[in-house]
């Protein structure tokens, strides 16, 4: 069996619209492409008839699709890691199957790594995202970017390709929950970014809601920076200065005004808001706890059902 030269990484879920027409897309453009490639899906536990076509797709060309299936839904970036760990291809390229990011992008970025880059990533130029997600985007990036000190222009873009080296450092890190696109950057010794095409969805719908984004960018701030619990450290102290002064100027006006009744609503207020900056700190605790629980637990990412590939 020929060994490839480029491995492209495709999560699916609930695709079954859009699969038959990325594979008439992507292929022509790697057999144009000219060098060994292989495409493997990694089907997401989807509930619709994904896997049949994959299968479908395999017996077209079963000289360069592979399928790998998961037991369940799992997410994305497991299902990316599960890509990974089946790669021959010295170059990795990782697409999404929604066909936002046009597969006809790829030889470019491959063109980068050939002249000598480990990291070609894209970001999406003229987005067709609806308004709500592209103001998500740009508040991560700036969260991001301010927070992590890590210079990517659009980290929810998955059009990217990596060297071979890259790709196994990330699958021998073992994190429980790899943030794919930021940790490339931060393995990457000459890393690039270039505009990549940005298309409406060919068919079917979003797998992202709000409530996913936002859990999504607040597990990425976790995972690379501990600057969230430096904040609240800094606030409490700042909070523990004003409450003392707070308490000497009470205690002054008490022995010269005297006592007054009304003050106690005043009080109140103060004790409310110190134990509402309290549960706050409290639950940003408990998510570094919560990720560090679920990295010592060593609980497999993902289960295989079935692999589907020419023996």
């Amino acid at each position: 069996m020929s060994i490839p030269y480029i491995s492209i990484v495709i999560p699916v879920y609930n695709e079954e619209l859009t699969l038959p027409i990325l594979f008439n897309r992507l292929i022509p453009v790697m057999d144009k492409y000219g060098k060994l490639y292989e495409v493997i899906f990694v089907n997401d536990g989807s509930k619709d008839k994904s896997q049949e076509v994959l299968r479908e797709l395999f017996n077209k060309r079963p000289d360069v699709i592979r399928a790998v299936q998961f037991m369940r839904n799992y997410g994305q970036h497991p299902a990316i890691m599960a890509g990974f760990g089946k790669v021959r291809g010295d170059v990795v390229v990782t697409l999404d199957c929604d066909l936002q990011n046009p597969p006809e992008d790829i030889p470019k970025m491959l063109d980068l790594i050939e002249k000598g880059h480990d990291v070609v990533g894209g970001y999406r130029g003229n987005r067709q995202d609806l308004a709500w997600r592209k103001v998500v985007s740009k508040l991560s990036n700036i969260v991001r970017k301010r927070i992590m000190n890590i210079e990517i222009k659009d980290h929810g873009c998955m059009l990217r390709a990596y060297r071979r080296t890259i790709i196994d450092q990330i699958v021998q890190s073992g994190e429980a929950t790899p943030f794919i696109t930021v940790l490339s950057q931060y393995l990457a010794g000459n890393p690039v970014e270039i505009e990549v095409g940005h298309e409406e969805r060919a068919a079917g719908e979003s797998n992202y809601n709000l409530y996913k984004l936002i859990r999504y960018n607040f597990d990425l701030v976790t995972s690379f920076s501990v600057v969230p619990l430096q904040i609240f450290t800094v606030a409490g102290m700042v909070c523990s200065a004003g409450s003392f002064l707070f308490v000497i100027y009470m205690f002054a006006r008490r022995l010269i005004v005297g006592p007054e009744a009304e003050g106690v609503f005043t009080l109140f207020a103060i004790l409310f808001l110190l134990i509402s900056v309290t549960m706050t700190g409290l639950g940003l605790i408990g998510e570094y706890v919560g990720r560090i629980y679920s990295e010592v637990r060593h609980r497999p990412r993902y289960v295989v059902k079935e692999v589907i590939e020419k023996k």
